[in-house]
């Protein structure tokens, strides 16, 4: 179920069986002379609607913009601070936590969002007790990286060897060629795998990275492989948030 596609008089229903929902978060940025900019929003987007699919859990509106002020030197990129991605969230999960939720499985698609997501939840957990007190409602959230499973991991190097790199890489790639083959781009590649490497701000990044990419080779994604990352993905993935429900 899709929040967004529910009454409220089903999203009402659903709260008398579940306390659980599912919060799709990505970013706005580029991923490479491939990728689309919207990658980790929508590999994000399609995993969660996999998992809630398959365990009957209901599903959150994507978080599209995330925290990405290092990708800002390259064109149609956006980015949250911190401080407002943090703050975004707050509101979100007060909101739903409101009308019953309590459990929040965030499935998220961009490394950069980590750190904020994570000091977010404190600050819900410290907003809902200075409200309430000790009769506070017990909310949990907890966060999932898409890709950062043992499955996943096995596959991509299946699939891709040392060729994967950490950004624009041929596995989200490959997910949102199967999400969207009707927009899928193709574009020359010298070298085929790009350097790794760290950066420090956006300028840096450009300079280090100047096509976007980070010890990837992205030409080598397909839309096949994107549904067998697809299916790893929902399959580990349900397994986690039914144990993170089935919690005392």
């Amino acid at each position: 179920m899709q929040l967004l596609l529910s009454t409220w008089a089903e999203a009402e229903a659903y709260l008398k069986t579940s306390k659980g929902i599912i919060m799709p978060i990505g970013s706005t940025e580029q991923h490479g002379p491939n990728g689309l900019i919207g990658t980790d929003a929508i590999c994000a987007e399609v995993v969660a609607r996999g998992v809630g699919d398959a365990t009957g859990a209901m599903v959150g509106p994507t978080i599209p913009v995330g925290m990405a002020v290092h990708h800002m030197d390259f064109a149609g990129s956006m980015t949250l601070k911190p401080s407002t991605l943090i703050a975004l969230l707050r509101d979100y999960v007060m909101s739903l936590a409101e009308h019953g939720f309590e459990r929040f499985f965030f499935v998220n698609g961009h490394g950069g969002n980590v750190a904020s997501v994570r000091a977010a939840f404190y600050e819900i957990y410290a907003e809902n007790r200075a409200l309430r007190g000790r009769q506070a409602p017990e909310l949990r959230c907890t966060l999932v990286n898409w890709w950062e499973n043992q499955e996943i991991g096995r596959l991509s190097r299946e699939l891709f060897g040392a060729k994967e790199g950490s950004h624009a890489t041929p596995s989200e790639v490959s997910l949102t060629q199967y999400a969207y083959p009707e927009s899928i781009k193709t574009a020359a590649m010298d070298p085929e795998t790009a350097s790794p490497g760290g950066f420090y701000d956006a300028r840096d990044f450009r300079r280090r990275h100047p096509d976007g990419r980070i010890g990837s080779a992205p030409g080598l994604a397909s839309p096949e492989h994107g549904k067998r990352l697809f299916d790893t993905a929902v399959e580990a993935i349900s397994r986690q948030y039914g144990a993170f429900m089935a919690e005392a």
